[in-house]
């Protein structure tokens, strides 16, 4: 595996850099205490190029490959704090516009896929029901067939950029005798009849990406807008899931190597009993282990990364073991630098608190610490 970069590529890292450091850092602690989701830096992102980064260049996209868009979204996470707005646009590219490339028909490709590039239109994907969860397949929501109409009728939580989205990518049981084998997917858009999202829900971090439910009552929903076919939605839903384990923890691994600069300037001037703290093996041990947590993620990314670009064979065990460990070292790595600083660690105005709370939930979305182990003992013959 080689993972030496082009000079093509260092010059889109220095690009991507230079956006999110000057153009998407707008009033986020404000926005963080009132939750609120900025249209207005979305479609910043949009026009530099960044939720088409792995999209085609016929469908509006930078058809990056996965490598290049994984270093990319990287250095996002380095120059940008607002982690809840990249939580936003990793939703929008794994669980929407990545589908519906994959098994749209060329129709729906025209119809949709140029719209997420240019951020005219938000994705979302529509899984999560309040009795599933880890349990992924054990879905509720039905699609019942009417002449060339479905008739979904059903709900869904948890829902990343539900509130502010235009096409949902929901997946509901077509053939209940089949199991997870009777589920189907489809594209429905906002304005359907019978289709309604609920108030954003209120939480302890990534608060600048809007979560609610989708409510469907009898929603009538084309034939047409079938994504795959039928009884395709366990296909469709592992493609999706097996992008978002590989990339999506990607920004996290530049944030940490922000953290881990921020400690190492902070330990140099913050000075105690006489001496700068990074001294104290107590602080500067800490800081090492950062060190070693940021340079085994970025290997552990790149390596899933790889398999996914170069390999024949699926990517499932790599990408899991790669979300696993990344997730629970941006964890502990926000955890030592808000420990650095001290009490002073704790207080808002330090921007150490938030990314603790925005970490903690890197363990949960795109399957929970424990489905990974899992993953990782299948993988072992386990």
């Amino acid at each position: 595996m080689d993972f030496s970069w082009t000079d093509e590529q260092m010059s889109l890292r220095a690009s991507v850099l230079a956006f999110a450091q000057k153009q998407l850092g707008d009033d986020l602690r404000s926005r963080d205490r009132a939750s609120e989701f900025s249209r207005e830096l979305w479609n910043r992102c949009a026009e530099f190029g960044l939720l088409g980064l792995p999209i085609p260049t016929e469908f509006g996209g930078q058809g990056a490959d996965t490598l290049t868009t994984l270093l990319a979204l990287e250095t996002l996470g380095y120059g940008c704090r607002d982690n809840g707005l990249i939580f936003s646009i990793h939703a929008h590219l794994w669980s929407a516009s990545t589908p519906i490339l994959r098994f749209g028909t060329d129709a729906q490709r025209q119809r949709y896929l140029p719209g997420l590039c240019d951020g005219s239109l938000i994705g979302v994907q529509g899984m999560t029901e309040p009795q599933t969860g880890s349990d992924a397949f054990a879905v509720a929501t039905r699609a019942v067939l009417d002449g060339d109409t479905y008739v979904l009728s059903g709900n869904k939580t948890l829902i990343t950029n539900a509130p502010v989205a235009d096409v949902f990518v929901v997946f509901a049981v077509t053939a209940p005798a089949h199991g997870a084998l009777g589920i189907s997917a489809f594209l429905v858009d906002r304005e359907t009849p019978g289709l309604s999202v609920g108030r954003p829900f209120a939480k302890m971090g990534l608060r600048t990406s809007p979560m609610s439910e989708l409510f469907f009552d009898e929603c009538r929903v084309p034939a047409t807008q079938m994504l795959g076919k039928s009884g395709n939605g366990m296909s469709i839903f592992n493609h999706s899931i097996d992008w978002e384990r590989a990339c999506i923890l990607a920004s996290a691994v530049g944030t940490m190597q922000r953290q881990v600069e921020e400690s190492v300037e902070f330990a140099k001037t913050r000075e105690q009993f006489g001496a700068p703290i990074a001294s104290f093996q107590g602080v500067s041990h800490r800081i090492a282990d950062m060190q070693v947590r940021l340079d085994a993620a970025r290997l552990l990314l790149y390596r899933a990364g790889w398999v996914r670009e170069r390999s024949t064979r699926s990517p499932m065990t790599e990408s899991a073991i790669a979300k696993l460990f990344i997730s629970e070292a941006w964890v502990q790595t926000s955890l030592d630098a808000m420990y650095v600083r001290g009490g002073a660690g704790y207080l808002e105005e330090t921007e150490a608190e938030r990314d603790v709370r925005d970490a903690l939930a890197s363990r949960f979305y795109s399957g929970t610490s424990d489905i990974q182990r899992n993953l990782i003992a299948r993988g072992l013959g386990l």
